[in-house]
């Protein structure tokens, strides 16, 4: 057998296909729906764990590609989770009356905090009815009036007996504008300033003693008159405490009985008695107020009841479990809650504790919150106030404004809530690696990876479970059933998703997409059942939709602008593969390579490098081709020769390094004069010992040239050669394979450079042999020989320029 046939792969090697006969369904309106996740058993048991420790920081990443059902995956989970687990405690805010803007927090079992708003509605809803009857009843009149005529008797009476002992001693108690004094008296009236001087000086020294005496005497029962006024007033606001108590403390005595395995809400509601009894006058009627403008009527002024309102911050009456909350938007106020503000007329903003607004963490308190990582990273301030949370144990209301502004606002500062949540972000593994290496408090808080993969393993398992997997979307989203023949088809797309005979993709978003357009498809054709042909078409459709790129460059090829050889043979010359990524769509393509060789030292010249066209990769392929020549034909002598390899019609960049053994090929060629078939394309990366290793995007280059091979004319002699270990890697589309089928194109794989140019040239590559030389007409024998002559030519150019340098210095 030639080298050409046994290094041929046969039709059934080139694809992988799913057998419709493996499934026991008509169609998937016959399957359950799928429960659980498709695969991925690592990211499960991380979930698991991670839910299931409660000590600090062991909080939740989920990792991995976009679309592999990472969302889906968590929420499924916690919504049966969740339901297994009590439902948390409810909050609300109620105000502190002895510091307003310090409102207080109460936490109360899932229910209670609704009925401790109703309980207030109602208690106040009757102390406003209440106490103004009370206030009005004829027993409260008579104590009053009682305590009042007291005060008003005892004023009398010392009053009575210091005006008595003044008109004995000739003064009487007169009321001036600088209050009471004491005035002597002549005949039942005042002296007159000229009856006054008149009196001699021990007259006026006697009436002075006795008015001091006098005034000392008044100044006493004006001390006196002051404590009566004090303690009556206590007796008063003693009787409003009787009678606040007596109407307020029979309605508010339940209450303490309800709540009294809180004691937070107990001393709440102790509070809002002292407040009711402390302000009974605010539960009179209002008089109305008197308008400066006659004929104008101001609205009466009722006083304020809000402060006994109670604010259902977090409300669970209606959970069934613990809350899971995803937060689509997760910036500063819709995480960590706000504090609304009503604006008034002369633009003032002012705000109470029943405007203070719970966030996503208030609401997942006692459950899980799901958030988006990046979103969480681009939104200011959202992710250094989640790590203080997480480290305090504690949801604080803080302005994130406040330490940038130069004047500081009075604002409220709601008590603090403690977390008790787990905090799960969802992200690419980009943010994953960045966060876990520039952001050290990241490891102490999210402890627990969870790492989604974009592939699993082709079990048959497995493929049952993609059945169940295409039954939900079809029935949740009332799409048409699929056979089996369409769940197979779906199925070798996913295989061809990530190029693996033995693996199926995960990114089940493409997948599920793939579902919606076979069903549409299918419709359009009668709406039965989606089959294989369906899928198939729904492929080309997605596929037309985005290569109109790849068909102008196939024109190019068409028309012989791009300069490419698919008959013949040509030295030095070759067709590598190269894979064009255009955002939704991905093709390959030819790329004509050509080597040259002279004379010189100058090594390995890559004209891409040369002219910055070449990343990193791609120069440590070609640098690899000098240590190979190196080690196959320097063994007795050292290297001397120029070569430049060239992409040729390369305007863009070249990277990677699987063009590495196609460059090996055209030097070889180049080197050793030999013709390489321009019918076959190769790809493949090479290592210094000749081993080809395997590349990406293996079947985008082989029906890239096919397309061209096919535009040109197939002469059955052309074809692709390939890496053996990417033989598992194939999956190309039913034309390729066909063709290759019917003799028309070919795939070969290689394990080494020796067998590659065997295939290129038809010309033997030769062993070299235990004296150091290759068999005569081998391919290695006449690069080995080549190498040898341009050696011997140096010295000779060696030589002569060191005699003519001899002559020169004898002149």
């Amino acid at each position: 057998m030639s080298v050409t046939q046994q290094r041929k792969l046969l039709p059934e090697q080139l694809r992988w296909t799913c057998d419709p006969g493996q499934f026991d369904f008509a169609t998937t309106d016959d399957l359950p729906e799928l429960e659980g996740t498709l695969g991925q058993a690592r990211a499960l048991a991380s979930i698991d764990f991670g839910l299931d420790i409660r000590e600090s920081g062991f909080n939740l990443f989920l990792t991995g590609e976009a679309g592999t059902g990472r969302t889906s995956t968590i929420k499924n989970i916690l919504k049966k989770k969740a339901k297994t687990e009590p439902a948390p405690f409810d909050w609300v805010y109620v105000n502190n009356f002895k510091s307003p803007d310090l409102p207080i927090a109460l936490a109360l079992p899932a229910g209670k905090g609704t009925e401790l708003a109703h309980d207030m509605e109602e208690l106040i809803d009757a102390v406003r009815t209440i106490i103004p009857k009370a206030l009005d009843s004829k027993e409260y009149e008579t104590n009053k009036s009682a305590i009042v005529e007291a005060y008003q008797e005892k004023n009398n009476e010392l009053f009575g007996k210091l005006e008595a002992e003044a008109e004995e001693k000739g003064f009487a108690l007169q009321r001036t504008v600088s209050g009471l004094v004491m005035v002597p008296q002549k005949e039942g009236r005042n002296y007159t300033q000229e009856e006054y001087e008149a009196l001699g000086d021990q007259e006026k020294e006697k009436l002075e003693e006795v008015g001091q005496e006098l005034t000392e005497k008044l100044n006493d029962v004006l001390r006196q008159v002051r404590e009566n006024e004090k303690q009556t007033k206590e007796s008063l606001a003693q009787l409003d405490r009787d009678l606040g108590n007596s109407s307020v403390g029979h309605h508010i005595d339940p209450l303490r009985e309800k709540y009294g395995d809180t004691p937070k809400v107990v001393a709440y509601l102790n509070a809002v008695q002292d407040d009711i009894i402390t302000n009974l006058e605010d539960f009179k009627p209002q008089q109305p107020v008197q308008s400066p403008i006659p004929g104008l009527k101001l609205p009466r002024q009722e006083p304020s009841f809000e402060r006994y309102q109670v604010n259902i911050f977090v409300d669970n009456h209606d959970a069934q479990g613990a809350p899971v909350v995803f937060e689509p938007n997760p910036t500063y106020s819709n995480l960590f809650g706000r504090t609304e503000h009503i604006m008034q007329m002369g633009g003032t903003a002012t705000t109470n504790f029943t405007m203070i607004k719970p966030g996503a963490l208030h609401k997942a308190n006692g459950g899980y919150l799901i958030v988006d990582a990046r979103e969480v990273l681009v939104n200011p301030y959202s992710w250094d106030a989640l790590k203080r949370c997480i480290r305090s144990a504690e949801i604080k209301f803080e302005d994130p404004l406040e330490q940038y502004r130069f004047i500081t606002i009075v604002s409220m500062k709601p008590e603090a809530i403690p977390l008790q949540a787990k905090i799960i972000m969802i992200g690419s593994p980009w943010i994953y690696y960045l966060l876990y290496h520039l952001e050290p408090d990241y490891r102490k808080f999210f402890k627990v990876k969870v790492d989604f993969d974009s592939r699993i393993a082709r079990t048959p398992e497995v493929l049952q479970d993609y059945a169940l997997f295409v039954s939900t979307h079809c029935k949740n989203e009332k799409l048409l059933p699929f056979d089996r023949s369409g769940v197979a088809g779906l199925i070798e797309y996913s295989a061809r998703l990530v190029e693996d005979q033995e693996k199926l993709s995960s990114q089940f978003m493409e997948i599920a997409d793939l579902i919606r357009e076979a069903s549409y498809w299918a419709g359009k054709d009668g709406g039965g059942p989606v089959t294989h042909s369906h899928v198939a078409n729904a492929i080309e459709q997605k596929i037309y939709r985005s290569n109109r790129i790849e068909e102008r460059m196939q024109e190019l090829f068409d028309d012989g602008t791009i300069l490419v050889d698919v008959d013949g043979a040509v030295p030095g010359q070759i067709n590598g593969l190269s894979v064009i990524s255009l955002g939704d769509h991905t093709f390959g393509r030819p790329s004509r390579v050509t080597a040259r060789v002279y004379l010189g030292r100058a090594g390995m010249v890559n004209i891409e490098r040369e002219v910055k066209l070449s990343g990193p990769i791609h120069d440590k392929g070609v640098l690899i081709l000098t240590g190979y020549l190196g080690g196959k034909f320097a063994h007795d002598m050292p290297l001397s020769f120029s070569a430049s390899i060239c992409f040729e019609q390369n305007y863009e960049g070249v990277e990677g390094d699987s063009a590495s053994s196609t460059e090996l090929y055209c030097l070889l060629s180049a080197f050793s004069g030999v013709p390489i078939r321009q019918g076959i394309a190769v790809t493949g990366s090479v290592n210094q010992h000749g081993m080809i290793q395997p590349i990406g995007g293996v079947n985008f280059k082989i029906e890239g040239f096919y397309a061209v091979c096919k535009a040109k004319g197939l002469t059955g002699e052309q074809g692709v050669i390939i890496p053996k270990s990417n033989e598992r890697h194939l999956m190309l589309n039913d034309e390729v394979v066909q063709a290759v089928r019917d003799g028309r194109f070919h795939i070969w794989s290689v394990e080494t450079i020796d067998q590659g140019i065997e295939l290129l040239t038809g010309v033997e590559a030769g062993e070299r042999q235990e004296d150091g030389t290759y068999p005569e007409g081998t391919i290695n024998h006449l690069v080995d020989k080549r190498l040898r002559e341009m050696i011997e030519s140096m010295k000779k150019f060696g030589a002569s320029d060191k005699d003519e340098k001899k002559q020169e210095g004898e002149k």
